[in-house]
């Protein structure tokens, strides 16, 4: 199960654990994820998606319906 966002396409980035003596580590920042069932009221049906949090902040301001059709037109979905 890979962690990236369905909606924005957010993935994990890497960069540096810096100790208290400056020692320096490879680290994962991954992204927030949730899974959400989301209801599309067009087709009636359920549909479940991994999003990040930001992305659940975009469907709750412009609907699911709008979010999805961004998506696919911005090539992450």
């Amino acid at each position: 199960m890979s962690r990236i966002c369905d909606l924005t396409g957010k993935k994990a980035i890497t960069g540096n654990k810096v100790s208290h003596s400056n020692r320096k580590t490879k680290r994962r920042f991954n992204p927030n994820l949730q899974v959400k069932k989301f209801f599309l009221p067009e087709t009636g049906e359920w549909i479940t998606l991994k999003v990040s949090t930001s992305a659940l902040k975009t469907i709750n301001k412009i609907g699911i319906t709008d979010a999805i059709t961004r998506a696919i037109l911005k090539g992450s979905l």
